[in-house]
């Protein structure tokens, strides 16, 4: 049996997001916040379960996780298996509107919880070798805090390069799972982490379902179909570009080329003893490019 990828968004939304699954994602946050050097969550709760109503082909449906600890922190899980790029500045977009999204009318700044944003790439985005990346808002001379409420994790997969190891437990071995690690290691991986059973048990279940792998390929086409297009629109303002830039340096060569020749022959008459009028008026040239000849 072919296992489904669990990096589809589609897929991990059902295997974490799942009312039924709520545990699997606790584990998988405290592994995060812990790597992190953060206590455990004792609990927490689904904003936006996945439901049958998340149709793969539907532009409106959220495959992100949105969840709420019991002390009102709100977490947001992304997982990115294509590079839409800008992904720092789409983060802070999206976690200022989370984190502005609180106030009420009548609301107050004191009553603003901290908003954690955790995006998982299929690809790498920061010039380190990190697998897992935090970021705060600190000074920069000492490190002291300015604000706790914002918190940006970064999980980039291609950086995780070695193999599950017997005796390795923590974060690094969800993150092989979700990296899809062969299921002849899952064993290994199981000793190190019994929480992700539960997890790959969905995945198993997942993948015998036929509707479920239905839904997986057109996600995966749509996914697929649409960084093609991003692509595409790249490569074609890239090409676009280059022709430009020819247009515009043939435009100022013969630009260049005409000012130079009427110097040229500006130089001739001058030599010949005509006065500047005459030769302003002979060549169509002003009395500052005169100048630089004279």
């Amino acid at each position: 049996m072919e296992l489904l990828d669990p990096r589809v968004d589609f897929v991990f939304k059902r295997i974490f997001a799942s009312e039924s699954n709520k545990d699997v994602l606790l584990a998988f946050l405290n592994r995060i916040f812990m790597d992190a050097g953060d206590p455990p969550l004792e609990e927490v709760v689904l904003l936006n379960p996945y439901t049958d109503k998340d149709d793969p082909l539907d532009k409106q449906s959220i495959f992100d996780i949105w969840a709420k600890s019991v002390e009102g922190k709100l977490i947001n899980i992304e997982m990115q298996l294509f590079n839409k790029y800008d992904i720092e500045k789409r983060t802070l977009y999206y976690w200022s509107k989370r984190y502005a999204g609180q106030l009420q009318v009548s609301g107050k700044y004191a009553d603003l919880k901290k908003c954690v944003t955790i995006n998982i790439l299929n690809y790498r985005v920061l010039p380190n070798e990190y697998p897992h990346s935090v970021f705060h808002l600190r000074e920069d001379a000492t490190g002291t805090p300015l604000t706790d409420d914002i918190e940006i994790h970064f999980l980039e997969l291609p950086k995780l390069n070695q193999p599950a190891v017997p005796g390795q437990g923590g974060l690094v071995n969800w993150l092989l799972f979700l990296k899809g690690i062969k299921q002849s290691d899952w064993e290994v991986l199981l000793m190190n982490e019994p929480a992700l059973k539960k997890a790959m048990e969905t995945l198993e279940f997942l993948s015998q379902d036929s509707e479920a792998r239905r839904k997986y390929e057109d996600r995966q086409k749509f996914l697929l179909d649409e960084a093609s297009q991003r692509d595409g629109a790249q490569r074609e303002g890239f090409a676009k570009g280059i022709a430009e830039g020819i247009v515009q340096g043939r435009e100022v060569g013969r630009a260049e080329g005409e000012l130079e020749a009427k110097l040229e022959v500006a130089r001739n008459l001058l030599a010949m003893g005509l006065d500047l009028p005459s030769v302003m008026k002979a060549t169509g040239l002003n009395e500052e490019e005169l100048k630089s000849i004279t």
